[in-house]
């Protein structure tokens, strides 16, 4: 062991608060605008809006464009680049900007374990609106300070002008570019992402577990000279199965991951058949057992491990980490049914679908568009299911993005409080 430990310490950490990227491709901008995503071009906005000269900021956007701008370094508070002008040198250019404070990191952290889509949007390369609405992530007008070597005092000038434009892809490609100008690294933040997600998970876990039956250690030991005491009563099966400890890598032991999904997958199935001695495995397709192998797994993809394993199921059956991520949610909040109420939309018969909008109006909920099984409001739905739940679902407000959230109930006003904490 001691061995190992130092065969570690002797391999260098990769340090992620510094990445540098080679220089990027000459590349026109056919609409005027360099970036391609909210958040890229809120960026270039955010210079853009305190510019002196609009001049100076057209020569900047041909400079990017026709690839004056080389290797681009990005530390903490800080964008770093050579710039090619006029003469022969390049000039030493640079961005700074103001990093998040520990309650500004907190504050984003929260709201994104707080919510799997969220989360899943995240390792998907893409931020969600809401994030950015909550700590005020990405730079306003005049949190940019542009400085450069070249004797021109415009602010900015066009190659710090230039080096924003270039900036805004890097943002593009990975938004994790953006978080370690704010202050964090991508290690760093799914490190904090993965523990604050367990916490969570652990906390909601040890809330549902009912009290185990004890004999006290005196009674057993006064009952030692006289006999035995009758074993207690067999143990309440829980209403799902455990999950696994925690599996630290070890160059002589098997593979994490490989011993979490075996644990995971006994759990999974002894759970089973002690409660209806079926094997739930025999009737599903390839693509039902994709979602339930990510869904027994501990955590929502956020370390390596699961991020691979997130991959390579999503990979197998032609599907993105994202369709597998709000697949996932919709199994561990139903199982098999659950996944169906997340991809059929069926018409269901008069009765209990006919009353539930009434029944949410007179509950002081708001008005819901009905749609075969399905009643929607701006960033609620309920979806009734074959098997007479109503099944939660929230998306951000007129996004059209819904994720399962909650649990199944048979009364519609009953889910909705679940999934409001009323």
């Amino acid at each position: 062991m001691n061995r190992a430990r130092a065969v570690r310490a002797a391999v260098p950490r990769h340090d992620d608060r510094r990445r540098s990227f080679p220089q990027v491709a000459p590349r026109a901008a056919p609409d005027g605008r360099f970036a391609a995503t909210w958040w890229g071009n809120a960026w270039v906005e955010a210079l853009e809006d305190t510019a002196l000269d609009p001049a100076r900021l057209a020569r900047g956007k041909a400079y990017a464009g026709r690839g004056h701008v080389d290797a681009i370094t990005v530390t903490p508070g800080r964008v770093v680049a050579y710039v090619h002008g006029s003469r022969p040198r390049p000039y030493r250019t640079e961005i700074r900007m103001r990093t998040l404070g520990d309650d500004g990191w907190d504050e984003f952290l929260d709201g994104a374990a707080a919510r799997p889509d969220h989360i899943a949007a995240l390792l998907d390369k893409d931020v969600p609106h809401a994030l950015e609405a909550v700590t005020g992530l990405l730079p306003a007008p005049g949190d940019l300070v542009p400085d450069c070597s070249c004797p021109d005092d415009g602010y900015p000038c066009k190659h710090a002008a230039a080096l924003c434009y270039q900036a805004a892809r890097l943002l593009d490609e990975d938004p994790f570019v953006l978080f370690l100008m704010r202050g964090r690294g991508e290690q760093e933040l799914l490190a904090e992402l993965t523990r604050r997600n367990a916490a969570r998970s652990a906390a909601e876990t040890d809330a549902a577990a009912p009290p185990m039956p004890t004999v006290p250690a005196r009674t057993a030991l006064d009952a030692a000279g006289a006999g035995l005491p009758p074993l207690p009563a067999p143990l309440p099966l829980p209403d799902r199965p455990g999950r696994p400890a925690v599996f630290p890598p070890d160059p002589a032991a098997p593979d994490p991951l490989a011993l979490d999904l075996l644990a995971t997958e006994a759990a999974a199935r002894a759970h089973a058949f002690l409660t209806t001695g079926l094997d739930p495995v025999a009737a599903l397709t390839p693509w039902q057992d994709a979602v339930r192998l990510a869904a027994a797994h501990p955590g929502s993809g956020l370390t390596a491990s699961t991020r691979a394993l997130y991959r390579g199921l999503a990979h197998a059956l032609d599907r993105t980490p994202t369709d597998l991520a709000r697949a996932v949610a919709a199994w561990r909040q139903g199982g098999a049914e659950g996944l169906a109420v997340l991809e059929e939309a069926w018409d269901p018969p008069a009765g209990p679908f006919d009353r539930a909008r009434p029944a949410l109006l007179a509950a002081g909920l708001p008005a819901f568009r009905p749609w075969r099984n399905r009643l929607s409001a701006s960033s609620l739905q309920l979806r009734l299911g074959r098997d007479g739940l109503w099944y939660g679902y929230e998306s951000d407000a007129d996004r059209e993005d819904w994720w399962p959230r909650g649990h199944p109930d048979p009364d519609p006003v009953g889910t909705l409080d679940g999934l409001l904490g009323r």
